[in-house]
């Protein structure tokens, strides 16, 4: 596991989390930890390295 740092997509407060690279591909929704704003969260890795990540907000 790997601790990475993003913005959230509606407070823009910097955030971390920890990435488990035992998943390939991973989509998931998590509650930015600011503003307790749900966050879909979308990430690739490969070789215990990050090879894609996307924080979004979600449409209601």
């Amino acid at each position: 596991m790997k601790e990475h740092f993003f913005q959230c997509p509606y407070c823009w407060e910097n955030i971390s989390m920890l990435i488990d690279f035992s998943q390939v591909k991973q989509t998931y929704i998590e509650d930015c930890e600011v503003c307790c704003n749900p966050i879909q969260l979308n990430i690739s890795t490969e070789n215990n390295a990050i090879l894609s990540f996307e924080a979004k907000n979600i449409e209601q």
